[in-house]
């Protein structure tokens, strides 16, 4: 029995469709198709009923899933732990975000190219709102967010809390000060993208203080916020973790504000089922180096 095409029958079951297996697999419906066909023959039985437009697990496929998704298990714990890691071949797609890219992303990377030389890393970089939808329809193998994603059969780890800190240009002359959301209420604001949880938890802040919502510029790339920071263009709410460079030049300062901004917390999401076993030992490998950078 080919391996391959139990594979593809447990795609089918997860994505609900030929077309999204295909899509998924990289390959064409007639081939998806093909190999049930293949190996519905020789099993000698439907696991399918399919018509024009939907497909249906049959009794017999229903009960198929379970000891399908064992088998799959089975052979890629088996492989994971006899293989040379070396020789393992492939590539893993991960959505993450800016935050992450400008913090621990770059040793993440390193230890997974260090024990998984022939995996191709297929990185992604968006919002946390993009990249949950994105592991929640099965699009990416891995994200690494602003989270937890909540969803059925999706995996959550955590990789700890970055402390945030309010940051401007010297020419303010901010620094050492007191300030309160009040004060900073008279400066260009500077913060993540619309709808993103940082930007809520910015407006929750001013109205918890009773101040009205002043103007807010945003973007989803920090290293855009940190540029126009840096030129004296606004005041902005960062994870210090990100800002050692740009704080030990004196490009940007770390303000006094009361209350501080909320923390960020990141996890991993992947898929639980048998074929994410890449994905949740990278999702392990980004919490040992994350942790490491993570305020407690």
């Amino acid at each position: 029995m080919n391996l391959r095409f139990v594979e593809t029958f447990l795609w089918i079951v997860r994505l609900g469709s030929f077309s999204a297996a295909a899509e998924k697999l990289n390959t064409t419906q007639a081939s998806i198709s093909n190999r049930i066909a293949t190996l519905e023959r020789e099993l000698g039985v439907q696991l399918f009923d399919r018509d024009m437009r939907t497909v249906k697990l049959t009794p017999v496929g229903q009960q198929a899933v379970s000891k399908a998704e064992e088998i799959v298990k089975a052979v890629g714990e088996f492989r994971e732990a006899i293989a040379d890691p070396t020789s393992l071949k492939g590539s893993v797609s991960i959505g993450t975000i800016d935050s992450i890219v400008h913090s621990f992303l770059p040793r993440l990377v390193e230890r997974v190219q260090d024990r998984y030389p022939g995996i191709a890393i297929d990185l992604n970089v968006d919002t946390s709102l993009n990249m949950a939808r994105e592991i929640i329809e099965r699009k990416i193998d891995l994200a690494l967010i602003m989270g937890p994603a909540l969803d059925h059969g999706l995996v959550n780890i955590d990789l700890g809390t970055y402390r945030c800190v309010w940051v401007a240009s010297p020419k303010y002359g901010l620094a050492g000060k007191q300030l309160t959301l009040a004060d900073l209420a008279s400066y260009p604001l500077l913060a993540f993208s619309k709808g993103s949880v940082p930007h809520h938890g910015l407006l929750q802040q001013f109205r918890e203080a009773g101040i009205e919502a002043p103007t807010i510029s945003n973007s989803n790339s920090l290293a855009t916020i940190m540029r126009l920071a840096k030129d004296g263009l606004g005041v902005a709410p960062l994870p210090r973790v990100i800002l050692g460079e740009y704080v030990d030049a004196g490009a940007l300062e770390i303000l006094d504000v009361t209350p501080a901004f909320h923390p960020l917390t990141f996890h991993a999401v992947y898929a639980d089922h048998p074929d994410s076993l890449l994905p949740s030992i990278i999702a392990q490998m980004a919490a040992e180096v994350s942790l490491c950078m993570a305020d407690a």
